[in-house]
């Protein structure tokens, strides 16, 4: 017998959710097969069975929130597939023989009428919580098993010991269906929430904004991408422009490279560029490392590599550790200007947006140019304005001279 348990990923994540079961109980399962998918605040891990054998039990169900070491499935070595019994009540399991102390690793059901209930252990905990009898909750699952949603649907209900309950239920608004679709926050989109409230409350965020005019950039992309993939097999975009131009003007300016740590100021002398990236669980900043070493073609498919992990849920925790600045492009959702919000503990955060064509003054004539705005939000308490503006001017130059950027590069 063999127990799966929540593996140790970082020394920051002490817990998780339960986004799948890619097996069910009675499943075979292969020593090394990928059998559930676990949502992590920052990646969501696939955790694989150590041993080959029959899927006897699960002990956490989807949306379950576990605990680094917690056991959340038994396989039990055997060919066939598990009793059909099992796989009828895969939560009714009782705790793993192993365990040193099952009474404290199940949960204690409040069921006061001494009916047994096939319930999740979220609805079981909820259910004490609230002080519900299980057997009095209707469940929506035609199998009958209660789910934590059937528990908080049911409301309040006495318990055996009349103190426990509150004096007088709060009062909580009926909700039209109709009318309100309610969907619980991922476990991402939480961390989000409370990363990007922290960064507004913690630091003196301000933004700046510059115009670029894209006649140059577009113009030697057009003449050389099709040699560009030719020679290296990579697609010539914008992101490596701007990546080299940031990289260029962080060497100019080192404090917009820099984050506190107290009351110390820590000035970086690397550049690992975060590039944000939409998935659908929300956004992410996978971390292109040394971008100063890299040339156009390395650092395209690097971006390019890392967008694909991200979309395909593959990115590891090293992928999203320790940038040192990152850039943002609204402008691929339209956005025509923006105050982008800084990534944890840095200092700057570059806002690209959608480039438009607006008339503009080049050499005492009116023209219509590519022109681009761009948003630079970074930490007051370290950055001078005097700083923030020079930098982003050195970016709008190097833009507006590409050719600087290939041949420095």
């Amino acid at each position: 017998m063999a127990e799966i348990k929540v593996p140790e990923l970082a020394e920051s994540i002490t817990e998780g959710s339960i986004a799948q079961w890619v097996k069910k109980v009675g499943d075979r399962v292969e020593k090394g097969e990928f059998i559930v998918e676990l949502e992590t605040d920052k990646v969501n891990a696939e955790i694989i069975s150590e041993e080959a054998g029959v899927l006897t039990q699960i002990l956490a169900e989807e949306g379950d929130t576990v605990l680094v070491g917690q056991v959340i499935a038994v396989v039990e070595a055997g060919e066939g597939a598990a009793p059909a019994p099992v796989a009828a009540a895969p939560v009714e399991a009782a705790p793993a023989p192993a365990a040193p102390a099952p009474v404290a690793a199940a949960p204690v059901v409040v069921e006061t009428s001494g009916e047994r209930v096939i319930a999740s252990p979220a609805a079981r905990k909820l259910a004490r919580e609230k002080g519900i009898d299980l057997a009095a909750v209707s469940p929506v699952d035609p199998q009958g098993r209660v789910r934590v949603q059937d528990v908080a649907a049911h409301g309040t209900a006495p318990v055996a010991a009349p103190q426990a309950a509150p004096a007088a239920p709060k009062a909580v608004a009926a909700v039209d269906e109709s009318r309100v679709t309610i969907e619980k926050m991922s476990r991402r989109r939480q961390t989000i929430a409370k990363r990007l409230l922290e960064v507004k409350q913690s630091t003196a965020m301000l933004t700046t904004f510059n115009e670029v005019d894209m006649t140059n950039v577009m113009a030697l992309r057009s003449r050389k991408k099709d040699q560009f993939f030719e020679s290296t097999g990579s697609k010539l975009g914008f992101m490596s422009f701007f990546t080299k131009a940031v990289v260029a003007a962080l060497k100019k300016y080192p404090y917009v490279n820099a984050q506190i740590s107290g009351d110390e100021i820590h000035l970086n002398n690397f550049f690992d560029i975060g590039v944000a990236v939409s998935t659908e669980e929300g956004l992410v900043v996978p971390v292109v490392r040394d971008a100063d070493r890299k040339n156009f073609a390395e650092i395209e498919d690097s971006i390019a590599d890392l967008a694909k992990k991200a979309r395909d849920k593959k990115l590891g925790l090293a992928d999203l550790s320790g940038g040192s600045f990152t850039i943002t492009n609204g402008g691929v959702f339209g956005s025509l200007m923006s105050t982008p919000i800084m990534n944890g503990t840095q200092a700057g955060i570059l806002g690209m947006h959608s480039i438009k064509k607006r008339p503009v003054e080049v050499n005492g004539e009116v023209e219509i140019r590519p022109m681009m705005y761009l948003a630079l939000s970074y930490d007051h308490r370290i950055i001078d304005g005097k700083d923030s503006v020079g930098f982003l001017k050195t970016v709008k130059e190097l833009l507006e001279n590409p050719e600087d950027l290939l041949l420095n590069s």
